[in-house]
This record gives structure tokens, sequence and C-alpha cells, in this order.
């Protein structure tokens, strides 16, 4: 297996000095110093887990003999997908939005887990899903906008209203350019179906500050106005500098049931 990158694990991000710890940790609590005075910044905090909660997640990610972390199977259809045993995650977002390199990130400490990573936009065409030991399953979702698989919004739309044991949906945004026309369809159909949805946005490493914080100050005013299945903090990752990856891993413990809530909040 590869070897597990720099700050992938939580003891190699504790070495480092407080302020870039905490900004590893908790990215989008690093922007609220740049916010004017008086902007509320409740929903920046919503998910603030302690050390406990990080590191009991952080295991769950963490294979071993008595804990595989396996990808499964692929399926283009419903009648395809494994059974519905586990409690699932989803991960939904546009065709080159960085959805496999943030998995692949998730899965750091588990090197001999194959996620592909494609420089060609679109390259998923199927649901692939992975399980993680006894305690539930992460689904990779194909693309859409650009070179999405023809049969996309039928595999999607019977996916999202059919798998109940669906937990939380995670939609990705890209930090860069934001909330697009096509993100906001994808909304719009978690909207309609009724399901939670969690907003991830990627590549934060590429977005300059002032992009970063026009993005995540109108997304989170979008949240705020146009959502009712959405919860209300961002979630912001870089799949590069591993920032956001470690509170992204606890909340996916915490929506499947699998830490104590009394760690969570």
């Amino acid at each position: 297996g590869r070897a597990s990158p720099a700050l992938a694990a939580l003891s190699q991000v504790l070495r480092l000095e407080r302020s870039r710890r905490s900004a590893i940790v908790f990215p989008l609590q690093k922007l609220e110093r740049h916010l004017a005075p008086g902007t509320d910044t409740a929903r920046f905090r919503l998910f603030q887990p302690g050390l406990a909660a990080l590191q009991r997640a952080e295991a769950l990610f963490r294979s071993d003999r008595g804990h595989p972390i396996d990808y499964v199977s692929s399926a283009v259809r419903m009648d395809h997908a494994p059974p519905p045993a586990l409690p699932e995650v989803c991960f939904i977002g546009r065709s080159n939005v960085g959805k496999s390199s943030l998995i692949r990130a998730l899965f750091s400490l588990a090197p001999e887990v194959e996620v592909r990573v494609s420089k060609t936009p679109g390259h998923t065409k199927k649901m692939n899903f992975f399980k993680v030991g006894k305690y539930f399953t992460l689904v990779d979702m194909p693309g859409y906008g650009y070179r999405a698989p023809q049969d996309f919004v039928e595999m999607v739309e019977a996916y999202l209203q059919e798998r109940h044991n669906l937990k939380r949906t995670f939609l990705l945004v890209d930090g860069v350019v934001g909330l697009q026309k096509t993100d906001h369809i994808a909304v719009e159909m978690l909207e309609e179906f009724g399901i939670p949805y969690v907003m991830v946005l990627t590549k934060i490493d590429r977005a300059s500050r002032g992009v970063l914080l026009k993005n995540v100050l109108e997304i989170q005013e979008f949240v705020k106005e146009s959502t009712q299945g959405c919860f209300p903090q961002l979630f912001l990752v870089s799949s590069v500098e591993f920032s956001g990856v470690h509170l992204l891993r606890c909340f996916v413990a915490h929506v499947t049931g699998n830490l104590p809530s009394i760690e969570a909040s």
C-alpha cells in the first residue's frame, strides 16, 4: 500500500503550532477574523467536536485486520447496488469538483483502498461503494454537468429516493467558482426529495482568501434563505493540505451514528 501523506493523521496535525493546527482542523473558523464586525458567525461553529471525538472518528477511517475498509462494488442501476445493510453517506457534485480526491483524502489512512482519481472530468460513471468495517458505507456518485453519464439522472434520482439507509448526502461545490447553475439543480433535487444534505466547499487551497470569503458568505446566505434540508454549517476542505478533512471524517462518523452525540457537540 501507499504511505499516508503528511497531515493525514491527527497526531501529525497536533505537532503543528496552535494557529496552524486550528486552521487545518477548523478552516471555516480561520476565516472568521476577516469578516466585517457584527457578522453572524453562529453557523461557523454548529459542529465543533473536541479532540476525543476527532480521534474516535479517525479510528473508523484507519484500517486494520479487524477493521477492513474495502471497495465493495460499482453499480449503474439500483438492482446492482449492494444490500442496504449499513448506514450510508453519499458524495455528489459537478464533474471535476474534486470528489474522488476528497474521498481518497478521507481514506488516506487506509492506503490499500483504491479510489481512482482521474485528470479527466467525468471519470466516475458509476456509483462506487466503499464499506468501512461494520460501521457504514460511503458512496462516490457520478459527477453531474460536463460529461455526466447519460443515465445520470435516473441513476442518482433512483438512489436518493430508494436508499432508505442513506443518512446524509454531501454536496460538493468548487471553492474557486462557488455555486453554479448545475449545483442549483442538484439542490432543487435534494430539496424536492426531502433528503438531508451538507454542502462541502472543495479546493480551498486554490482560492484566494477574498474569493473564499465571498463564496462562503454567498453560500451561507443561500442555505439560510433558500433551503430546508441543508445543514446550516458549510464544510471547507482541501484534499492537498488536509484542511477540514479531519472535521469531515468526524461529521461522517456523527451522522452515521458512530459517534456518541455528547462528544460531537
